[in-house]
């Protein structure tokens, strides 16, 4: 099973993956730990940085393929409809469902304010990730949306009154029911 949880940068796909993660007995795979090699030692949008992000990635489905069938992986990420990368990188998810299926999708988001806020958290240095609160603005006007809405079995996830452990809940209970309706 795949659970991805996908959603702009600063609502808190990590913080939740992990408390998920931790409650459903899964492996949690951080976009920022696929990202960051990129990050490290490329130029950011150079053939060279995209190449970096789909060798890691190509390295992490095979080990996920590896992983004994009843353990779910926790993924998280942030990809757009319109961007290319994106969504061959989601198509690269949906293959990797045939493997190790069913793809459950999560859209996590939060209010603009909220998300201002948890953007502009300084931990978020530490893990290379962005801390502009404009960048959350912008995002939040952007016509396009999130890649997976689509997805046969989806949830849509306001987080902005959520602690990362209850929308962490609210996410298991989804997975249990999803399990015993379809497992």
């Amino acid at each position: 099973m795949l659970i991805v949880l996908n959603g702009y940068p600063g609502v808190g796909k990590l913080s939740i993956g992990r408390e998920l993660a931790d409650t459903i007995d899964a492996r949690l795979l951080d976009n920022h730990t696929v990202w960051n090699l990129a990050f490290a030692l490329t130029e950011r949008k150079t053939p060279a940085f995209y190449e970096s992000i789909k060798a890691v990635r190509r390295l992490a489905d095979d080990l996920i393929c590896q992983l004994p069938a009843g353990v779910p992986v926790v993924m998280t990420e942030a990809l757009t409809v319109g961007s290319a990368f994106c969504e061959e990188y989601w198509a690269g998810l949906e293959q990797l469902s045939l493997s190790r299926g069913p793809l459950l999708v999560v859209h996590v988001h939060c209010e603009l304010e909220e998300n201002q806020r948890r953007i502009q958290s300084s931990d978020r240095d530490l893990k290379r990730k962005p801390r502009d609160a404009d960048y959350a603005a912008q995002n939040h006007q952007r016509a396009r949306g999130l890649l997976g809405k689509d997805a046969e079995h989806f949830m849509e996830l306001n987080v902005t009154e959520l602690t990362a452990a209850d929308a962490a809940k609210e996410i298991a209970n989804w997975v249990e029911y999803f399990k015993a309706e379809h497992i």
